[in-house]
């Protein structure tokens, strides 16, 4: 068998632009390289810091990440990711910057997640911070006025919020998981018509085994989303034989 080379490296699928950050990442987190049980081509994108990507406008950064985009995209991944739901604001740039797949944001599975459900039913959204959460990242993500949600922050908590978004570097994992636990059961309670959740951010997949035990509910995240662009993508990747 002949094949064709004319990369650097091979047998990356998925392509993660990351957040400037120095705050843990546990296995489980998007941002260790454990969580997957495949390899993922990391590049990070300097000064985007998660206060300017969640709380500001983070406009100014749409040429840094899109620069990013293509240098994966010549690395030969073979779709890209990033590291904060919050950019799905910016998925419209983004999936016209280069010829491969971008899914900015887990926030895109709510429409299919949505669908998965019995009329009158709604999709919980789990975010680190609710009142940085607007239509135009729902917009960004493709959840239109037709798909009813109920959104729940972590920003009245005490540590996960605080240490990811003032990108601290110690994290309490054990309070983080109680806080994920809390107010995960005050979305149900407060609504009851929520019939799967959406984990938004990008570190909330270490604790999505909590958030489905507390709530006994479906739990989607962005790992589950890497995963499944993952399987579509493997069995095409170069070197492949040649014609």
């Amino acid at each position: 068998m002949r094949v064709q080379g004319g990369q650097n490296l091979y047998g990356f699928t998925v392509g993660i632009l990351m957040l400037d950050t120095q705050f843990p990442r546990i296995v489980g987190d998007m941002g260790n390289a454990l969580t997957f049980d495949f390899p993922v081509r990391y590049h990070r994108v300097v000064g985007a810091s998660p206060d300017l990507v969640v709380r500001k406008s983070a406009r100014d950064l749409v040429p840094h990440f899109i620069e990013g985009a293509r240098f994966l995209e010549r690395e030969g991944v073979r779709a890209i990711s990033t590291n904060c739901g919050f950019l799905s604001k910016f998925q419209r740039e983004m999936v016209a910057a280069v010829k491969i797949p971008v899914f900015t944001s887990s926030l895109m599975l709510v429409p299919l997640v949505h669908r998965m459900l019995a009329p009158g039913r709604a999709v919980g959204i789990l975010t680190v911070d609710a009142s940085s959460l607007t239509p135009e990242h729902f917009t960004g993500a493709g959840i239109g006025p037709d798909i009813p949600t109920a959104v729940a922050g972590l920003e009245g908590e005490k540590e996960f919020t605080r240490v990811l978004l003032d990108d601290l570097l110690t994290l309490d994992v054990e309070a983080a998981r109680e806080e994920h636990v809390r107010v995960a059961r005050r979305l149900v309670r407060e609504h009851p018509e929520v019939g799967a959740i959406v984990l938004e951010c990008t570190n909330m997949p270490p604790y999505r085994a909590d958030v489905q035990r507390a709530t006994g509910l479906p739990v989607f995240d962005i790992v589950t989303l890497v995963s499944m662009v993952h399987d579509a993508l493997i069995h095409g990747l170069p070197p492949l034989p040649m014609a």
